[in-house]
């Protein structure tokens, strides 16, 4: 499903150059469950923009679901992101003004899906997230982790292939975030692939696999208890 290799993002200014990735090679099938981890500015959240098709690599090849995507333009990377990718923020990225089933049903209004269809899919995603019984309610009338579970329907109400989770569990406590962990994993076991971006070596215990990354470089992979240098 995504593969890169020596995948590079430099950021320059007038004054200032700044290597966020440098080389990054990493492959990860359908039904894997991957976390991505290291210390802050190794280059976690640049990696994670760039296989959300949010932003462009400077340098080498990135291709998902046997797609060469790393020289899309703009409009090209949003319209094969559409329905392919679900996004999960740590800071849940809700909208105030939209109530639990209007922020779920959003991305299939953009994807242009039909009402009947918009409303069986929103209530399969708020059931499967077990957050249905707050469907009426403002993302401020919420708990974190009913937040976070609103932001899971979102990601996963138009069937995505992929999910990418930024830090899930960061603004969350320990039983809040534990019960996020198994929702993803659920989702992980029916089928979807995740990425997850995390600080947590317990939430990093529930992934098939874990990168870690060193300024902008991957240094070792661990594969179920063992760890291999890269």
């Amino acid at each position: 499903m995504i593969k890169t290799v020596n995948l590079s993002k430099t950021y320059r200014t007038d004054e200032v150059e700044t290597t966020a990735l440098n080389g990054v090679s990493i492959h990860i099938t359908p039904g894997e469950f991957v976390s991505v981890m290291g210390p802050s500015g190794c280059g976690k959240s640049t990696m994670l923009n760039i296989l959300g098709l949010l932003d462009s690599p400077s340098d080498g090849s990135y291709v998902f679901n046997g797609t060469e995507v790393a020289t899309l333009s703009e409009r090209q990377r949003a319209q094969l992101r559409k329905g392919n990718i679900g996004f999960v923020f740590q800071s849940f990225n809700l909208i105030d003004e939209l109530t639990v089933y209007e922020n779920v049903e959003l991305p299939l209004l953009y994807l242009g899906v039909s009402a009947q269809e918009r409303k069986d899919r929103v209530a399969a995603a708020l059931e499967r997230t077990q957050i249905m019984h707050r469907k009426d309610h403002f993302p401020q009338q919420l708990s974190g982790g009913q937040q976070q579970r609103v932001a899971v329907a979102r990601a996963v109400v138009a069937n995505p292939a992929l999910i990418l989770a930024d830090e899930p569990t960061g603004n969350l406590d320990s039983t809040n975030g534990e019960e996020v962990m198994k929702l993803l994993t659920e989702l992980n076991e029916a089928g979807t692939t995740i990425v997850m971006v995390t600080h947590s070596p317990a939430d990093a215990e529930y992934s098939h696999r874990t990168i870690h990354l060193f300024d902008g470089h991957v240094v070792t992979e661990n594969f179920m208890s063992k760890t291999y240098a890269v």
